[in-house]
């Protein structure tokens, strides 16, 4: 093979492992956001296509001419640790009202190319008034006005939704404001990523919250792998799928999160050398340890959550809290943690002043702990908080050279892939 073919070859893989982690970062992808991204990815969809297809079951939808690529990332069970956030100061999760506030902005959004805030606020007015399912949308309350505007930013950010004229957040002041959209409907239709619309699994409304988990599985729901009476090649394809799909979605596999059939392959020559070339073709280093499997993106570009991270306070508590739980391996209490938690406050007062209050400690404690499980750090173990085998990446250990002192421990990484 030439020299020039040698380097086409490999500018092709770097290319592909670069697109890879780009998507898995953001599943959607639009020009007018990234144009250097949108590009790369769409000069390689072939190869991106079928890597998605043949390790995860994931479909890539690249549009050129509409200038989008959408990755459809599906998992049998949704995640709650990867809430829609508000993109104003201190990113909260979504609540329930943003959430339906966001689904009836959506549909209301769909058959108008053009609107003003004020418009698509009267539709919902009218739409939540004409759903008894649906509580009333009073513009009226700034509460209501702040919650309509964080779902307006989120369709901003994700490029459904392109101002035109004025600035979306001057609506929380006043719901006179005048502010131009122009409606993105085939960027909003690619919004969600369900093989089973919504509307197929319908039911009647006082039946939604008693069946909830049920209606939720359901448009997630793959007929590609069959059912009970599945072959051998369809569980083999599912196993691959749902193994891979946890690898590249988790901060952190463990072994003891799996099926057995999920472990049986992983483990196995096949499975073991499909991960290795996964990992490897997607520009990953994989790390495997006896508890478990981690993928670390080098250049962070596949990381859409960080730790450590010492810009977030409760991050910061968290890499903090390490040392306590890895040195207690029954975990420890609610009560425990909160003590750890205090001592951190008074050592440092000048930090987290957020949460120099009264019940700061219990405050810190809870969000800490969120981080350590969302980043599958910690557990739960009845009342208990149990640090897990991952956890033992960032604890402290004590280095000759430092005489005594403490050193935390931690990757040579921003963190893992999520």
């Amino acid at each position: 093979m030439s020299t020039l073919a040698n380097q086409l070859v490999l500018a092709e893989r770097q290319d592909v492992a670069r697109g890879v982690r780009l998507l898995l970062g953001r599943p959607l992808i639009t020009e007018r956001g990234d144009p250097a991204a949108f590009e790369l990815v769409r000069r390689r969809q072939g190869p991106l296509t079928k890597w998605f297809d043949y390790n995860c079951g994931w479909q890539l939808v690249v549009e050129p001419r509409l200038g989008y690529a959408r990755l459809f990332k599906i998992r049998a069970v949704p995640h709650t640790s990867r809430p829609a956030r508000r993109l104003r100061s201190g990113r909260a999760p979504f609540d329930r009202r943003r959430y339906t506030l966001l689904c009836v902005v959506a549909a209301e959004l769909l058959p108008v190319p053009v609107t003003t805030v004020g418009l698509i606020a009267d539709r919902v007015v009218q739409a939540c008034a004409a759903d008894e399912a649906l509580p009333p949308f009073d513009t009226a309350g700034r509460s209501e006005r702040m919650a309509f505007v964080d779902v307006l930013k989120l369709l901003e950010a994700y490029g459904a939704l392109l101002t035109v004229d004025g600035v979306t957040e001057s609506f929380v002041d006043s719901a006179e404001a005048k502010v131009l959209y122009r409606v993105d409907a085939t960027v909003l239709m690619r919004l969600l990523a369900a093989p089973v619309g919504p509307s197929r699994l319908a039911v009647p409304a006082e039946d939604v919250p008693l069946r909830f988990e049920e209606l939720l599985e359901g448009t997630v729901r793959e007929s590609r792998y069959g059912g009970a009476d599945a072959s051998d090649a369809q569980r083999n394809l599912g196993l691959r799928h749902s193994v891979l799909r946890r690898l590249l979605d988790d901060p952190v596999l463990h072994h003891d999160e799996l099926r057995a059939d999920e472990l049986a392959y992983l483990t196995s020559p096949t499975g073991r050398q499909i991960v290795r070339r996964a990992a490897e073709q997607g520009g990953f280093v994989l790390e495997e340890r006896a508890d478990g499997l981690l993928l670390v993106d080098p250049d962070g570009i596949a990381t859409d959550s960080r730790f450590p991270d010492d810009s977030a306070t409760a991050r910061v508590a968290a890499l903090l809290l390490l040392d306590p739980l890895t040195a207690a391996p029954g975990g420890l209490t609610p009560e425990q943690l909160t003590v750890e938690a205090n001592g951190l406050l008074r050592r440092f007062p000048q930090w987290a002043k957020g949460y120099q209050s009264e019940d700061g400690a219990q405050r810190l404690t809870a969000d800490a702990v969120r981080v350590l499980t969302d980043f599958g750090l910690a557990g739960r173990a009845g009342d208990r908080t149990v640090a897990r085998p991952a956890a033992f990446r960032y604890r402290s250990t004590v280095t000759p050279a430092t005489a005594g002192a403490t050193t935390a421990v931690t990757p040579a990484t921003a963190g893992p892939t999520t």
